[in-house]
């Protein structure tokens, strides 16, 4: 078995939660603004379809990008999970009941729901609208043997001779 924690692997983690954490940062206050979450990093999830190393660091970068949330007591704990479905049903719980942000909803049930819609849309928005082309960009140059998104170098053609 090939050691899983090279120096390429670690470097790349790096990256990707840094990336992460940069991209939410980017957006400020609206990345946290509750109905409508504009979270482009949300597409950096597809990334362990490549490389393994991405899932503890996205799970790094989502930590460090909610110091920043003003619900920083249920984020930490509960984020890096999967992200479309969980954010969907958890953060309503967190806005709508722990935090009481039903205010202007008829009831709290209704609020739960039209977080909940709300989420569920801006998150898959991010997770696929994003993430599918970043995925066939990381595709073709993989394909292409382009050393940063390979585990192995590409060996060139050996010459003639």
């Amino acid at each position: 078995m090939k050691n899983f924690f090279t120096t390429k692997r670690l470097c790349r983690a790096g990256i990707i939660a840094a990336l992460y954490v940069a991209l939410t940062y980017a957006f400020g206050a609206i990345a946290y603004q509750g109905v409508l979450q504009i979270r482009p990093a949300e597409a950096l999830t597809i990334l362990p379809l490549f490389f393994p190393e991405a899932a503890p660091a996205l799970w790094i970068g989502c930590m460090l990008a909610n110091l920043a949330s003003p619900f920083i007591a249920f984020d930490v704990p509960l984020g890096g999970l999967f992200p479309v479905l969980v954010n969907a049903f958890v953060i309503p719980v967190v806005i709508v009941f722990l935090c009481g942000g039903d205010e202007g909803y008829a009831s709290a049930n209704i609020a739960y729901w039209s977080y909940f819609g709300s989420l569920c849309a801006t998150e898959a928005l991010w997770v696929y609208g994003l993430g599918i082309p970043l995925y066939i960009a990381i595709y073709g140059l993989r394909k292409k043997g382009v050393t940063a998104f390979c585990d192995a170098s590409k060996k060139p053609p050996e010459s003639e001779g």
